[in-house]
């Protein structure tokens, strides 16, 4: 498979991840027990920002071969100027409108949250198809993976969660058909190639809980990116995919299940196990729910889904 069309299929599994966990969001009570029967949403379900971000991911990669951040750039300026009521969060909205106006990702950055950039789980959110896209190049993915997420998150925790997720799914596209791997084997892969982070001692934790354990359990140790950071994102999103690497669906109903930033937990561990089960381990569906990519632009939601 060529890295364009493995970029594709990442983007799949994010934005179908995206669209199945925003369904989720309203009333516990009501969501938890639609959870627990896996009733799935009636059709159809919207992208939020994880997508629209994630084909921006794409767009560059298809037009540069690499991510070129100035392109970048100007891709999520347009993709967002073209529909905002996306569930952008507000520092998104702040620097996404910069962008809008011209202003240089070199500058508008690295001075969010005084100076000290963001370190949000946005970054993660969309790098997928970065991992899909250089799975055959760890050199470059660790170099690109950073790349597509100090366009807008330039602090460690942000650059550390975009770069987890985009060697995890590489890992999960190199060991799709491998018998003599085992998915907690991930874990060791990743804490052998971040650098010293908050997310990292997450992921390391993540390591250390057994895979048999509820997923409640998981969230009072994880998080389930309720306070949308990396660290509080990256980990619980790892140990899900983990989990359930070879399964999509089960993926899906337990990192739902955590709540949270369901969204994007979803939109993260969707990215990471399309990789490993590819077109035909995703059910169809889903994939005839989830809005249309191409359409996206076009269909106008009047609420914030976040």
């Amino acid at each position: 498979m060529q890295p364009l069309t493995r970029a594709e299929l990442a983007l799949t599994g994010l934005s179908i991840g995206d669209a199945f966990g925003q369904m989720f969001f309203g009333n516990t009570e009501n969501m938890s027990m639609a959870i627990d029967l896996q009733a799935l949403p009636a059709p159809p379900w919207y992208l939020t920002d994880d997508s629209i971000m994630a084909i921006g991911i794409v767009e560059t990669l298809r037009e540069w071969g690499e991510i070129d951040r100035d392109y970048l750039a100007s891709r999520f300026a347009n993709n967002y100027r073209r529909n905002p009521r996306r569930g952008y969060g507000g520092m998104a909205h702040h620097i996404l409108r910069e962008f809008c106006k011209g202003e240089d990702w070199r500058v508008v950055a690295p001075a969010v949250f005084d100076g000290m950039g963001s370190y949000g789980n946005g970054a993660a959110m969309r790098v997928a198809p970065v991992g899909g896209f250089y799975a055959e190049d760890l050199a470059q993915l660790q170099i690109q993976a950073v790349a597509s997420a100090e366009v807008t998150h330039s602090h460690l925790e942000g650059k550390v969660g975009a770069l987890a997720i985009a060697l995890a799914a590489a890992w999960a596209w190199n060991h799709r058909d491998a018998t003599h791997s085992q998915p907690q084997e991930l874990f060791t892969y990743l804490l052998g190639l971040l650098p010293d982070s908050d997310t990292k001692s997450g992921i390391k934790r993540a390591s250390e809980l057994p895979l048999e354990c509820s997923v409640t359990t998981a969230v009072s140790v994880l998080g389930n990116g309720t306070m949308v950071s990396a660290p509080d994102t990256v980990p619980f999103t790892i140990w899900c995919a983990v989990r359930h690497l070879h399964d999509f669906e089960a993926a899906m109903w337990a990192t739902v299940s955590g709540l949270g930033d369901r969204d994007t937990t979803c939109a993260i561990v969707g990215g990471i196990v399309a990789l490993s089960v590819g077109d035909a381990g995703i059910p169809q569906e889903w994939l005839q729910a989830r809005e249309s990519l191409t359409e996206w632009e076009s269909a106008q939601v009047s609420w914030d889904i976040d």
